[in-house]
């Protein structure tokens, strides 16, 4: 075109990028790829082709790794940790950095084979994803440099087994292996089987930078390699992708001992309301959903538009679609990509073609005659239970709804299994900072979309998973106390024959939402004191006193929007009736366990008590420095409902020091008192009727976890399992976890020193990290 031809007509012309280089890379390695195990690339075996799904052309060979070479991979790891770990943080942050600057001394390789191999558009893979990958290799060797100043305790878990998808092929290599690296731990990586040339193309560079053998491991293949590092020896496992896949994980890995983060699917709201910039927020979301052909986790799919400007908003957002570019994604003036594969692809089609409600428009643009290519797409007018509106298409699909007033807003955006994103768009910034805590989500952002940054940690809660990616909290996935605690012992109950020691029988109950209420079973479970007279009866639990209890602890939301000063003066309250009973409290315990440890118990829960008091309001987020005009606000919210099997050597001392933790952060919590010793938590039950504390809030059971732990882990509204009891109920809790995807704390047979808590870590445990972004600026 000439210059006067493009002021005629005002088209775009090609901007083709040159792919001779990243191809003349593929034919120097001579098209066809081992693995990458213990600092070599190993012979090709069995081969699958890696194509270009802008037009169907192979672009590689790759290897279909075996179980062999999965335990290959493993063992080099396991050789190289200790010896990694050991170089220390500074050893650790030079590697980190060289890596870092060999990405950038090759951004456009990486970018043109990312969109030969990937079909996203250069300008994205060029723009977003090879910075981010890099900024992620520098923050964290700044995180290897101060672990050891910053982070004093901690210590590598060991060998990370890392499963990622290919919407972002480099980036979540980046977001596994940095953080990984950084904390003295080894890795053993399977790319996605249909984008695997730049995580071959980063093994080269790990040479280059120096990286010790065995401590960077690359293997590739389809979805049962992903399953041989899932089983592994591994000490972790990291996955990114569905949440149909996450939950096998979840069961696959129970009762291990592997840690796990799970990065998993979304379907996230894109809110606009009446006084937003329209045309900003219409620019916004074509990033949000046709950025990478809406083939990513966090995509705003789900457009929720206030009734007011509804017409308006969807009458300029279908004009922008029709101008929107797509081709081939190596021209730099293209907006839309390739579908990553023909099974994709067909995928999409499927789920839209099922589809008979609402209005659809599809972009009236140009689209190539080859290659996997699927138009924009807007589906108006739906139902929020519509199911385009429930599932992830994954791809460039927007469907939309609309809503009458903000608390209708947040309810259509909750009704979802998924919890990952969500963006909201207001000039009014009281509103948006008013919503933003509302939505079940991991991530905000206002009056924007689709920021991250290393910073800033990245994550989900409900289906869309648990852990997070970057920042301070994404360390603490790859990390484990450097001090082993002491194993669980096993503590069976007294048994006896002899008289009550009351005159008159005391008759104790279950505590459900502020009563005491009587067994559902029926039954009941003799308590008998060491020297073989009869203590009492507690009640047997069963998975109808479960339900009843959670329904209680959901009554109570309300105690989620209280303010940490009102939470620790009940909390205070709670010490100072316990306090005036400590003679009483003392002398149970002594009576059940025929020691005299019974007033150091009391003593310690008091303390208990008044520690989370005091961080009742002092456990606070932070703002992170991401490289924007703007603030990202790290904000710590309760988990929810809590389920907990309190340990059965600290009767009193162990249901405390777990309930307040759980109800200083917000929280609403079902304990499971201890098993051989109950009588104690059935006496704090009167500590809790007279201390404010408001019904639901605290829930007590008694009886065997046997019982009931199965029962809390399946729970659909359960959103966290804790447990200090016997090691056996471990697998069992977190392969019922899977129900839901909730959240897990075992201790693998370690008993926790009750008299000297990490009061953070049991903090941590029982708050969510939500990043809100907030850019600001005309």
């Amino acid at each position: 075109m000439t210059v006067s031809d493009i002021f005629a007509t005002m088209d775009y012309g090609t901007a083709p990028e040159n792919a001779s280089e990243a191809l003349a890379w593929i034919v120097d390695q001579g098209s066809r790829f081992g693995h990458f195990i213990d600092g070599t690339m190993t012979p090709v075996g069995e081969v699958f082709e890696s194509r270009n799904p802008a037009n169907g052309e192979i672009l590689a060979h790759l290897s279909q790794a075996t179980q062999d070479d999965v335990d290959a991979a493993v063992k080099a790891a396991r050789r190289a940790q200790p010896k990694w770990e050991a170089a220390g943080g500074h050893a650790r942050a030079k590697v980190l950095y060289a890596l870092a600057r060999l990405l950038q001394k090759h951004s456009r390789l990486f970018a043109v084979l990312e969109s030969l191999d990937n079909g996203k558009p250069i300008r994205e893979a060029r723009d977003i994803d090879i910075p981010l990958a890099q900024r992620h290799f520098y923050y964290h060797a700044g995180m290897a440099q101060l672990m050891e100043s910053e982070l004093p305790d901690s210590a590598a878990l060991g060998v990370c087994g890392q499963v990622i998808p290919w919407n972002f092929p480099l980036l979540m290599l980046a977001w596994k292996i940095a953080p990984a690296l950084a904390m003295g731990n080894t890795v053993v990586l399977k790319p996605a089987e249909y984008t695997s040339l730049t995580a071959l193309l980063f093994a080269d560079i790990c040479t280059q930078a120096g990286v010790p053998k065995g401590v960077v491991n690359i293997v590739t293949g389809d979805g049962a390699v992903g399953e041989m590092i899932v089983n592994a020896e591994v000490d972790k496992v990291a996955f990114t992708g569905s949440t149909a896949v996450g939950r096998r994980i979840r069961e696959a890995t129970a009762g291990s001992g592997k840690a796990l983060s799970l990065e998993l699917g979304g379907k996230s709201p894109y809110i606009v309301f009446d006084d937003a910039d329209i045309d900003s927020a219409v620019e916004g979301l074509v990033d949000a959903i046709w950025f990478n052909q809406g083939q990513v986790c966090c995509a705003g799919s789900r457009l929720l538009v206030h009734e007011p400007v509804a017409d308006i908003f969807h009458a300029k957002l279908r004009a922008r679609m029709d101008k929107l570019r797509i081709g081939s994604p190596l021209d730099k003036s293209i907006d839309v990509g390739a579908i990553v594969d023909p099974k994709q692809l067909n995928a999409i089609t499927t789920m839209v073609a099922a589809n008979s409600a609402g209005i659809t428009h599809v972009a009236a643009c140009e689209m190539p005659v080859e290659g996997s290519f699927y138009p924009p797409t807007l589906i108006t007018d739906l139902h929020p239970a519509d199911t385009l509106m429930q599932e992830e298409i994954f791809g460039p699909v927007l469907v939309s709804t609309t809503f009458r007033t903000p608390e209708e807003a947040v309810s259509i955006a909750n009704n979802t299994r998924y919890g990952l994103a969500a963006s909201v768009w207001s000039e009014n910034i009281n509103l948006a900072l008013d919503i933003a805590p509302k939505l079940a989500a991991g991530i905000v952002w206002i009056n924007g979309t689709n920021m991250m940054d290393a910073a800033a940690g990245f994550g989900g809660v409900r289906e869309s998973g648990f852990g997070r990616e970057g920042g301070w909290e994404g360390l603490s996935a790859y990390t484990k106390p450097a001090k082993k605690g002491k194993a669980v012992k096993a503590i069976a109950p007294m048994t006896g024959s002899g008289a009550p020691t009351d005159e008159i029988d005391r008759t104790a109950k279950l505590y459900i939402g502020g009563k005491q209420s009587r067994p559902d079973s029926g039954y009941s479970t003799p308590v008998w004191a060491k020297n073989g007279t009869l203590l009492g009866h507690v009640p047997d639990a069963s998975r109808k006193d479960v339900r009843n209890a959670v329904e209680a602890a959901q009554s109570a939301k309300g105690w989620s929007k209280t303010t940490g000063h009102t939470r620790a003066q009940i909390l205070y309250f709670i010490a100072e009736n316990l306090a005036a009973r400590g003679d009483e409290f003392a002398k149970r315990i002594d009576d059940m366990q025929g020691g005299k440890s019974g007033a150091k118990e009391v003593d310690a829960a008091v303390q208990s008590l008044f520690t989370y008091a005091a961080w009742a309001d002092k456990f606070d987020g932070q703002i992170h420095g991401v490289p924007i005009r703007g603030v990202a606000l790290a904000m710590k919210e309760p988990v929810g409902v809590i389920a907990a099997l309190c340990p059965a050597d600290t009767p009193l001392l162990g249901l405390v020091a777990t309930m307040a933790p759980a109800i200083a952060m917000g929280n609403r919590i079902v304990l499971s008192a201890s098993e051989p010793f109950p009588l104690a938590a059935t006496d704090f039950m009167q500590i809790l009727e007279t201390s404010d504390v408001p019904a639901g809030v605290v829930n007590i059971l008694t009886g065997r976890h046997s019982d009931v732990a199965e029962t809390m882990a399946r729970h659909m509204d359960i959103d966290a399992v804790w447990s200090f009891s016997d090691s056996a109920h471990d697998s069992t809790i977190e392969s019922g976890s899977a129900s839901n995807l909730k959240r897990t704390w075992v201790q693998n047979g370690t008993a926790i020193d009750w008299t000297k808590p990490d009061a953070k870590t049991f903090l941590t445990h029982a708050t969510e990290v939500k990043n809100i972004w907030l850019p600001y600026g005309e």
